[in-house]
């Protein structure tokens, strides 16, 4: 199987660590979970500089499409236990480089992170979309906050949001993001406008309450829950990028979008016990025991 997976890379700050960030997170999560005969491609960004934080994963795996650029964005996290996080941004780069040239269709689905907003602009969905005849997932991520004069990164309402959905199978987001989609400020009223744009399936990510994934039945949109795993989380960073990457690969392997679903969720749940990087090589022993 070939994923190729799209976003910006980025430098996170939380507090004072200083530890790869954005894309990283997708890229790492399916790379500790795949199988051995599986191909990840990622389209990125990275520096010279950037390279002591990506570059032990991003040799591992295939990165022609990507670019060596200036500086990567750096990102300041603050993180709260009640509320949503913080952000701001320094270093801002410019879009991805999405080329006519590249053979989308020799790709069993294709994984977009927004993790900077900036990644792609409409034409490069479209694109996309024109020359891919597979799954699309797309995770909202950052495209969901505008930017301020000081660079910070603040909720806003996606402009031509509807155009963005109609070229997406699979939409990602949280309980935060699924209101900067729409004008509307119902939530059924938000999902029903997301399935009349075509999507097929819309999963909302709910931190310590699990996810839920929506979809359509005899014209009807329902759901499935699940709860999140028990695990001692030391660190939410990066789980959702991790989910999203996951459960596209697991629902093209499967062809069940409920087995995706609680192997994405036992996936990320595990990934916010680990400490360091270091422990992602334990991920499949580690997750088996919630999905077997």
């Amino acid at each position: 199987m070939k994923i190729l997976i799209i976003g910006h890379s980025v430098v996170d700050h939380i507090n004072d660590v200083i530890k790869p960030g954005g894309i990283y997170y997708s890229a790492a999560g399916l790379y500790n979970f795949k199988n051995e005969e599986d191909e990840i491609s990622l389209l990125t960004s990275f520096s010279e500089e950037s390279l002591i934080h990506f570059g032990n994963l991003y040799s591992k795996i295939n990165i022609g499409l990507s670019k060596k650029v200036e500086r990567v964005p750096s990102v300041y996290l603050k993180i709260h236990k009640d509320k949503e996080r913080e952000e701001c941004y320094s270093n801002l780069t410019d879009k991805l480089f999405i080329s006519h040239e590249i053979d989308f269709n020799k790709y069993d689905c294709i994984y977009i992170n927004m993790v900077s907003g900036f990644d792609i602009n409409i034409e490069d969905l479209k694109l996309i979309r024109s020359q891919f005849s597979g799954q699309i997932y797309f995770d909202v991520h950052t495209f969901s906050r505008g930017l301020d004069e000081n660079n910070n990164r603040c909720f806003r309402k996606i402009p031509d949001a509807k155009e963005w959905i109609s070229s997406i199978d699979i939409l990602q987001t949280n309980e935060n993001e699924i209101f900067t989609l729409s004008d509307e400020t119902d939530l059924n009223k938000i999902i029903n406008e997301i399935f009349e744009s075509g999507v097929k399936y819309l999963l909302i990510t709910k931190g310590e309450n699990g996810v839920s994934i929506f979809y359509k039945e005899n014209s009807i949109v329902k759901s499935i829950s699940e709860n999140a795993v028990k695990v001692n989380a030391v660190n939410p960073v990066g789980c959702g990028d991790i989910f999203g990457a996951v459960y596209i690969y697991s629902y093209i392997k499967s062809g069940n979008f409920e087995t995706a679903l609680k192997t994405a969720n036992s996936v990320a749940g595990v990934c916010t016990s680990y400490k360091s990087f270091e422990e992602f090589k334990n991920l499949k022993r580690d997750v088996n025991r919630f999905i077997n």
